[in-house]
This record gives C-alpha cells, sequence and structure tokens, in this order.
C-alpha cells in the first residue's frame, strides 16, 4: 500500500512490508557490512590511487588531476537535486542509491575496458559524482533503521572492515602498481566491480520512502533550513573554513610523494604506505572509540578535538621534512580522519528532525561539493606559487579558525528531540 502524497510510508520493511524495527537493523548492519569491504577499495582509489595512476599512467595535467579530485565533490553540490527527485518520485532511498551506483559502476568500467586518457578524465569524475549524490540517502537509511543511542557504534562498526579493506587494498594495490604499472587496466576492473557491488548491497537494503512528497519540487528547497535554523547554520559556516583548509592539502599528499619535482622519490607502494595504509591503520584503531564519544559526547566539543587531530597530522605531513613527519602526519591524520567520518556522516541526526534528515545532509553535502570543487583547482594552483609547507600552515589556521567558531557552542547545544519542530531563529 502507498501512503498518501506528502506522507511518510507507514510500512518500514523493504518492499512495504511489516518488518520489525529490529530486523530493519539486522538486515542494514549485514548489507552494509558487505558492501563496507568493496567501499574500502573504492576509497583507497580516491585516497591514493586516481592521483598515482593519473600521475604514473595516464600523466595528467594539473586541471586534469583537479577534475579526477573535484569529482566526488560535483556529486555532494548536485545531492539535493537527487533528494528532491527521489522525494517527488517516491523511491526508496536505498533504492535510489543502489541505482546511481549501479550507473556509476557502468562509467567506471569504460577505462577499464579501454584504457584511454580523455575516457579516464572524464569518466571517473562523472561516476564519482553519481555515487557521492546519494550520501543524503545513506544518512535517512542510517536514521530510519539505527537507533539514536547506537548510531554511532552501528555505523562505525562497518566503518572498520571498509577501513581494514582499503589499508589491505592500499598496500596489496601498491605493490602490483609498482611491479608494472602496466597493470592500471586490472586495477580500474577492479574499481568498477567494487561499485557494481555496493550497488547491491544498497538496493537489498530496509529504507523508507522520503517525507513531503507534495512539498516544493524545487531542488534547492532543502537550502532553506539555513536561515531557520541558527545551530544549523552556524555549524556550516564553520565546517566550510574546517572542510576547506583540509581538501586543500588533502590532494597535495600524493601530489607531493608522487611527483618527482618536490626531490622525493618514492615507489607506488611506499606512497601507498604513508597515503593510505598508515593512515588507514590509525582509523582502525581509533574508529570504534570515536563511534562511541558520538553517541555520549558534546558534538561540537568533539568536532573541535578532531579538528587539531587534523591540524598536527597537516603540520606533521607537510613541514616534518623527514621519514618521521610522514609517519607521524599520516597518524594523526588517520586518527582525525577516523572521527571526521562518523561526525561528518551523522552529525545531521543530532540536530535534524528525523523526517528531515536526507534534506539537511543534502544541504550539508551541497556546502561540502562547493569546498570539494573549488579546494583541489586552488590546491593545484597554489603549489605553482607556494611551497607544500606554506599551504599546510594556511589550510590549518582555517582549521584552527573554524575551531574557534565553534567554542561557544559547546556550553548551549542541545540535541534535537524527536518530533520537536523548527522555530525561524532557532537552532535548539
Amino acid at each position: 500500500m502507498n501512503a498518501p502524497p506528502g506522507e511518510p510510508d507507514p510500512t518500514p520493511g523493504p518492499a512495504g512490508g511489516s518488518a520489525s524495527a529490529a530486523e530493519d537493523r539486522r538486515i542494514t548492519y549485514r548489507q552494509e557490512r558487505l558492501r563496507a569491504v568493496f567501499s574500502g577499495i573504492l576509497e583507497s582509489m580516491g585516497t591514493t590511487f586516481l592521483l598515482l595512476i593519473a600521475n604514473r599512467y595516464f600523466h595528467a595535467s594539473g586541471t586534469e588531476k583537479a577534475m579526477l579530485v573535484a569529482g566526488q565533490s560535483f556529486g555532494l553540490l548536485v545531492s539535493p537535486v537527487a533528494v528532491s527527485v527521489v522525494r517527488k518520485l517516491g523511491w526508496r532511498p536505498s533504492v535510489a542509491a543502489g541505482r546511481l551506483h549501479a550507473l556509476a559502476a557502468l562509467l567506471l568500467l569504460l577505462p577499464a575496458v579501454w584504457p584511454q586518457p580523455w575516457l579516464f578524465t572524464l569518466c571517473y569524475p562523472l561516476g564519482m559524482m553519481l555515487a557521492a549524490s546519494s550520501i543524503p540517502l545513506f544518512t535517512q537509511m542510517y536514521q530510519d533503521n539505527y537507533p539514536a543511542h547506537e548510531r554511532g557504534r552501528l555505523f562505525t562498526g562497518t566503518a572498520v572492515i571498509r577501513i581494514a579493506t582499503a589499508a589491505l587494498f592500499a598496500w596489496l594495490a601498491g605493490r602490483f602498481l609498482g611491479a608494472d604499472m602496466g597493470r592500471v587496466p586490472i586495477v580500474l576492473g577492479i574499481f568498477a566491480g567494487s561499485m557494481a557491488i555496493s550497488a547491491w548491497c544498497l538496493a537489498r537494503c530496509p529504507s523508507r520512502p522520503l517525507h513531503g512528497r507534495a512539498e516544493s519540487g524545487h531542488p534547492l528547497h532543502s537550502l532553506r533550513y539555513v536561515g531557520s535554523d541558527r545551530v544549523f547554520r552556524w555549524t556550516l559556516i564553520s565546517w566550510m573554513l574546517m572542510g576547506f583548509g583540509n581538501l586543500v592539502t588533502l590532494p597535495l599528499r600524493v601530489e607531493y610523494l608522487a611527483n618527482p619535482r618536490y626531490g622525493i622519490i618514492l615507489d607506488p607502494a611506499q606512497i601507498a604506505l604513508y597515503t593510505g595504509v598508515i593512515p588507514n591503520l590509525a582509523r582502525l584503531v581509533m574508529s570504534r572509540v570515536w563511534g562511541h564519544l558520538f553517541d555520549r559526547v558534546n558534538f561540537f566539543l568533539l568536532r573541535i578535538v578532531l579538528n587539531v587531530g587534523f591540524i598536527l597530522g597537516i603540520l606533521a605531513f607537510f613541514t616534518g621534512g623527514s621519514t618521521a613527519g610522514l609517519i607521524i602526519g599520516g597518524v594523526c591524520f588517520g586518527i582525525a580522519w577516523a572521527g571526521g567520518d562518523v561526525a561528518w556522516s551523522l552529525w545531521v541526526t543530532k540536530v535534524a528532525p528525523a523526517e528531515k534528515v536526507a534534506e539537511y545532509m543534502s544541504v550539508h553535502t551541497f556546502f561540502t561539493g562547493i569546498r570539494g570543487i573549488a579546494a583541489p583547482f586552488v590546491a593545484f594552483a597554489a603549489i605553482e606559487r607556494f611551497t607544500v609547507g606554506q599551504i599546510g600552515v594556511a589550510g590549518s589556521l582555517l582549521i584552527a579558525a573554524a575551531s574557534l567558531l565553534l567554542i561557544p557552542e559547546v556550553r548551549t547545544f542541545r540535541p534535537r528531540r524527536p518530533g520537536q519542530p523548527l522555530v525561524p531563529g532557532d537552532g535548539n
């Protein structure tokens, strides 16, 4: 039975059935743990291998590398459109996310079959864009199926699988390509297959059609919450500063180690070690800790602590000037990344009404997309005029400024209670 237009579907099961909340939780957690294996492979693609392959196999230009890095951010930018379309069509979020991932898998497969530079530069940003546009749909799925008191724990329960896979795959694929860069099409085929299996797992998760099907169909309708919710607005401002500072330095990690112009001669396995394996091992150790803290600690205090970790990681990596600096920077970055993962993915569940989580998240991802698109182009332009150390310091200062903005919120923030309505100008 379909719900009336504009009303949530009262049946929580995967296909409109009567599965219990406990069963929805069980199915979602099982499918997410399986998907985490392949998400880890895709994560290592974005953090290490895209730029490594672009540098060493396709000899891409700075603009082409920036396009590759910005592909996911384009997806975040258009995520409000994806949420709006899914809401109007009445699709379940998990099914819609699966369809987007399936299309992405087809795009990622093309350069594996025909490894041409232009096809790689075109298909990978488009594929990553489609996959990333579904992220708010994930968050709504977690809101619906994971109880609030253990949402962080369940999220990080799958995250440790993803992180472990990312670290293992980064090490194995680094050695695989280190022996012969001509094996790149095989690795690209693995990425395409991982995206396809992720699509299958998502489509099997239970979820309910999004609330408000009869509301405005304007794709940026969700942006109204920026004006009506003060805490949401203030946090977005802080996150813009922090995120830009982080994202400007992120692509330069691989660039710093892979490009001979910086005087660091490392093979693919060594680059994967410093940018993929070490950070992911630190994430693996700390992920469950941050998930536990997310469920129990003031969110803004948690965010400030994570920001300090990012600052230490950036400064050590880019200004340490030694192998020890690369290791320390990788560890600090990985520790902060573990907490940043759960905070970025779930924080809107602390402030948004339960039925509006996907819309709130789409606003968050929209602004993440803006800075994510701008940051790599700024990074690769800045590296022509400034040292990596100077860029690292500038990024750290932005993250410090973001932390200062959040200090007043630590004392006043109260998570929104279930069913509490939005009051214009009040974010509490």
